[in-house]
């Protein structure tokens, strides 16, 4: 389980859409403040689904082999081939030089305006732009969780740290060095425009491999 969601947590992190909401978040006037706000959402949701599985679960993971046990590893290997399928259907739709973007894509673009992005804007940006898919393969995975061993809480604490570890560490170097952050960041976001991509699909493919091969393994008689 635990090296299950440092995988997933570091997909999460990497993943670019949300890193360049959150460079126009921090751009814009009173930044650190809807930074905070829109890390607060972030972690919002993270802690929101973890919860609703914890509370579904009692903090007790099932026997193995039962039938929740067998549903979760279903549940991780369709989320897994969805991960894959999405990654090449984002390939193809480059390939055919799609022009319109996805209306979840288009939010940060609609959000850099001369008065930049409103503190509500902040606030629902984390929730259009999680990538769902992976924080579904986290709380399938968190099913695992037993939370009277000590271990297991601390892994879901990291998860949520590590998933978050991007946006805090940009929120911090604006923080502590402004001018020269929004240089670098503005960089970045240059970057991740022209590269997003390639990075959507490696992740989405690698983890998506991942998932399936794990929960195979875990489904073979």
């Amino acid at each position: 389980m635990v090296l299950d969601l440092v995988l997933i947590g570091l997909a999460v992190t990497l993943f670019p859409l949300p890193v360049m909401a959150f460079v126009l978040v921090v751009a814009s006037p009173r930044g650190v403040r809807k930074g905070l706000v829109f890390i607060a959402a972030w972690l919002a949701c993270l802690v929101a689904v973890i919860g609703a599985v914890v509370l579904l679960t009692g903090g007790k993971p099932p026997a193995p082999r039962s039938p929740p046990s067998t549903a979760a590893q279903v549940v991780t290997l369709v989320l897994g081939i969805g991960l894959v399928g999405y990654a090449w259907y984002r390939r193809r739709r480059v390939r055919r030089g799609a022009a319109a973007e996805p209306a979840a894509e288009r939010v940060p673009r609609k959000a850099a305006s001369p008065d930049g992005v409103s503190v509500r804007s902040a606030a629902a940006l984390p929730v259009l732009l999680q990538p769902w898919g992976m924080v579904g393969a986290a709380a399938a995975t968190v099913v695992q969780a037993d939370l009277s061993d000590a271990g297991n809480v601390v892994a879901l604490v990291v998860f949520c740290l590590l998933a978050t570890s991007s946006l805090l560490a940009m929120e911090l170097s604006v923080v502590f060095s402004p001018e020269r952050a929004h240089r670098t960041l503005a960089g970045l976001r240059g970057w991740l425009t022209r590269h997003k991509e390639p990075a959507i699909f490696g992740l989405c493919v690698l983890l998506g491999l991942w998932l399936i091969s794990r929960s195979l393994y875990q489904l073979a008689p």
